[in-house]
């Protein structure tokens, strides 16, 4: 099996001169990302990093960011990215349970990293990217006296090498723990998903997550050229896929919208696109349909879990639907742990060598992911035709109203086929006799117009069964989302129940 560092470095050796990445107009050849991660990782060497120990990453789509990844890699250290949207008070707790021996982060970033303890991240230990008049090393010094060092034999394959934080039910984010090989395996099986083929990839997707930094490992293992953008902007999209004549993207379902809207007020030669992916969360059927008539390409959805990379491959048709790879281990279980019948729903569990090791509590501390060889997604899905399998809706999201299932996927599928709907989401509120009651919240397009809930709601009753209709219909500015770029559905459900209570009381007896 090859790992990340193992690819680059044949990579290195068989194309040196091939693109590896574009950044800001600069080539970034696999040559000088080899050379550039031997001198990081000899650098890390001098300031104390050793096998296992944690590097804590917090930086936008930098070249240095890429470049750190496989100094991590070759020195055997971890790499542990830091969500770039997170807050101190989210960062601080996140940095106790990691003790880095180094952080490497980015001055536009550092405010909320800066009054942090001492005794959690010390001084010595920060290196920033860029100028900040608060206490941190300038990032050239990280390289003093790193050209004497010598580095260790290849790392062990088996050992610690990611931590890739995903959000936890609790609210408390989990560390993701892979190994050299089990990536590798999860890289192995992205291969499907287009990169079998010749492409060239856009990334804006933030590294720190697994989404895009498995779309960098990936490109570098099978040769894609990437044109790395610094941050999501769709208009900085747009011109990279005409200007660099990009054939594939990964990307949230915002995103994509995202890039409707700006091609619509400017549109771009964007015709090299083949293959779109939205990934994340459910992408709205119509948001499907208008990207493919705007851009020529294909916008599929693809099923993923940051605890499971590569699981699935994209579905052929627009909506919720994935595909089965010819190799994929998986099962659709009830409640009781029992296979469900053809065309039932079930929750999806899957395993092979790309599944995580599992949770990391703390140095030589992982909680296994699957205790019985099997990892729960806490997905819902039913098989479809063939090799299809169609997604429903989160375990936890599912509502469930007088005992009947409610899958918000399908309610805001409908609600969004309204013309004057923008963005939907749809939730189960508290309800002490039902249970819960469907509740959901709209974007509309352009300005409000009179009756125009009750005529969205009035759609929806001619498509949907009556118990499916949303009892609560509100008009919001944006769609919340939480710091995954996912709809905050338990934010919803807080605030659309303090609505319904509010309204409980004032209204007269």
């Amino acid at each position: 099996m090859m790992t990340p560092i193992s690819a680059l470095r044949r990579q290195a050796e068989s194309n040196p001169e091939g693109t590896a990445f574009i950044f800001a107009d600069e080539i970034w050849t696999y040559a000088r990302l080899a050379v550039e991660a031997d001198r990081c990782a000899r650098a890390m060497r001098a300031r104390g990093v050793r096998p296992g120990d944690r590097v804590a990453f917090h930086m936008a789509n930098l070249p240095e960011l890429v470049v750190a990844y496989y100094a991590c890699f070759r020195l055997g250290a971890v790499a542990a990215p830091l969500n770039a949207r997170f807050k101190a008070a989210e960062i601080e707790p996140l940095l106790a349970r990691l003790r880095p021996v180094l952080y490497l982060g980015q001055a536009q970033l550092y405010p909320q990293v800066a009054e942090i303890g001492r005794e959690i991240l010390p001084l010595e230990a920060r290196y920033v990217i860029g100028d900040t008049d608060q206490p941190a090393r300038p990032w050239a010094e990280l390289f003093d006296g790193a050209d004497a060092v010598t580095l260790p034999d290849a790392p062990d394959p088996d050992g610690l090498a990611f931590l890739l934080t995903t959000s936890g039910t609790t609210g408390v984010p989990k560390f993701v723990a892979y190994t050299p090989r089990r990536m590798g395996a999860a890289i192995e099986a992205c291969r499907r998903i287009g990169f079998e083929v010749e492409q060239v990839v856009v990334n804006s997707l933030p590294m720190m997550h697994g989404a895009g930094v498995i779309t960098m490992l990936c490109c570098v293992r099978f040769g894609h050229p990437m044109i790395l953008l610094e941050r999501f902007e769709a208009d900085a999209v747009l011109e990279a896929i005409e200007i660099y004549q990009c054939s594939w993207m990964l990307g949230l379902p915002f995103m994509f919208a995202e890039l409707a809207r700006a091609q619509r007020m400017r549109p771009r030669q964007v015709m090299s696109l083949r293959l779109c992916l939205s990934c994340g969360d459910a992408c709205p059927v119509q948001l499907q349909e208008e990207f493919a008539a705007l851009f020529g390409a294909d916008l599929l959805a693809l099923w993923g879990s940051t605890e499971i990379i590569g699981s699935l491959i994209h579905g052929l048709r627009i909506g919720p639907v994935s595909r089965l790879a010819p190799d994929a281990q998986f099962r659709l279980v009830d409640e009781d742990g029992a296979p469900v019948a053809a065309g039932e729903i079930g929750e999806l569990l899957v395993r092979g060598p790309n599944m995580s090791a599992g949770y990391w509590k703390g140095p030589g501390a992982i909680d296994p992911l699957a205790p019985d060889g099997w990892y729960h997604t806490g997905d819902l899905m039913r098989r479809g035709e063939d090799d299809e399998i169609w997604f429903v809706a989160r375990k936890k999201d599912l509502i469930v109203r007088g005992g009947s299932n409610i899958s918000p996927i399908e309610v805001e599928r409908v609600l969004m086929a309204h013309p004057a709907v923008q963005d939907a989401a749809v939730v189960g509120i508290p309800d002490p006799v039902l249970g819960q009651r469907v509740a959901g919240v709209v974007r509309l397009k352009g300005r409000p117009t009179r009756g125009i809930l009750d005529d969205i709601l009035g759609r929806a009753r001619s498509l949907l069964a009556d118990y499916k209709v949303p009892e609560r219909l509100t008009m919001v500015g944006d769609i919340p989302r939480n710091a995954m770029g996912k709809v905050d559905r338990k934010g919803l459900v807080t605030m659309l129940s303090a609505e319904a209570r509010a309204e409980a009381v004032a209204a007269p007896l």
